[in-house]
């Protein structure tokens, strides 16, 4: 649950969690935090998925199959209840806002979204997402079928209007199988996803210049974060700043810093994401990254500020990474002052 949001007297806003001990917490950040937090949210449904029961699943995905491959999902109950329309206005929305992105699309289905001819689409077998009909599909890519495997195939091309296997078409129904298996079911989905984009008035931009595309769906290769990235950025504390450190000496400050630096460098990529995300509000690099010391228990931060507060308490690496871990894993709970 994301919790409620309201304004607040002085231009910023309120936003209320649930707590088993009080009630509610409220806690006041800046807008820009609210629209971080707001925008990694729905992105974050849209990639990872809602939690509505749907055909008895605890996790309703939108899209689904492997990373670069993935493509709507053939729910009929998504496609009736208009929800990838809504989708394509998150994914216009947080672009224009500049946030983060749908990652991972199959560029067939990217293909067919901007008005590409279905046949014309590059297409692999990993673009169908449902393992039993791709197994299906790759046993047209044997010299020679047995009577029960071409059972099996003409028992699916029949069920999609297409003539059953024989040997002069093996290759024919081969790629016919795969654009229907995953473009033919999709576009309805892939529909409603470009009325969604037209809905926030995106779509003159992207028709207009095709080099915007891969901005609004990258891959997911190339959204890894590795160390380097994180360094660059990085303004680290200066002698005459304003943090809270009074009484802290250099080898303190130095200590502290170093273990941040050991951590960064040692982290996976899906870390420096979580990291990022506790960091800024969001799993995209800004143009600089602060850090400053705190008189806290645990690290926090200031999303909108983009600074990361760090206690300098600890003596060992250890209890510096545990508390790090500890902080980064409540990003998703609020902005990092939570």
């Amino acid at each position: 649950m994301l919790g409620r949001v309201r304004r607040t007297g002085n231009g910023h806003f309120s936003h209320s969690i649930n707590s088993n001990r009080n009630g509610h917490v409220h806690f006041i950040v800046p807008l820009m935090g609210v629209m971080r937090y707001f925008l990694t949210t729905i992105i974050s449904k849209l990639q990872f998925g809602f939690r509505m029961n749907l055909g008895g699943v605890g996790q309703t995905l939108l899209f689904e199959g492997e990373p670069d491959h993935l493509v709507p999902a053939a729910s009929e109950v998504l496609i009736e209840s208009n929800l990838f329309r809504v989708a394509g206005r998150m994914i216009a929305h947080s672009f224009l806002h500049d946030g983060p992105h749908v990652t991972g699309l199959s560029p067939a289905v990217i293909h067919v979204l901007f008005n590409g001819d279905p046949e014309m689409a590059t297409i692999v077998v990993e673009d169908c997402p449902d393992l039993h009909i791709r197994s299906i599909i790759q046993m047209l890519e044997l010299e020679e079928l047995t009577q029960e495997q071409k059972d099996t195939v003409s028992d699916l091309s029949l069920s999609w209007d297409l003539p059953a296997v024989t040997k002069t078409n093996q290759r024919w129904l081969h790629n016919k199988l795969l654009v229907h298996a995953v473009i033919g079911r999709t576009m309805r989905q892939i529909k409603q996803l470009r009325k969604g984009l037209k809905d926030v008035m995106l779509w003159p931009l992207l028709t207009s210049r095709p080099d915007v595309v891969p901005l609004l769906f990258p891959k997911m290769a190339g959204m890894q974060f590795v160390p380097q990235m994180f360094l660059d950025k990085i303004t680290w504390p200066v002698e005459d700043s304003d943090d809270e450190d009074e009484g802290l000496d250099i080898e303190c400050k130095c200590r502290i810093t170093g273990f941040l630096r050991v951590f960064i460098e040692t982290a996976s990529s899906d870390t420096l994401a979580q990291l990022l995300k506790f960091w800024v509000g969001w799993e995209m690099l800004p143009s600089e990254l602060k850090v400053e010391f705190s008189g806290g228990t645990f690290p926090s931060s200031s999303t909108c500020f983009e600074t990361l507060k760090l206690p300098a308490h600890y003596n060992t690496y250890k209890d510096f990474e545990e508390a790090l871990v500890a902080a980064i894993d409540s990003a998703h709970t609020g902005f990092g002052l939570v």
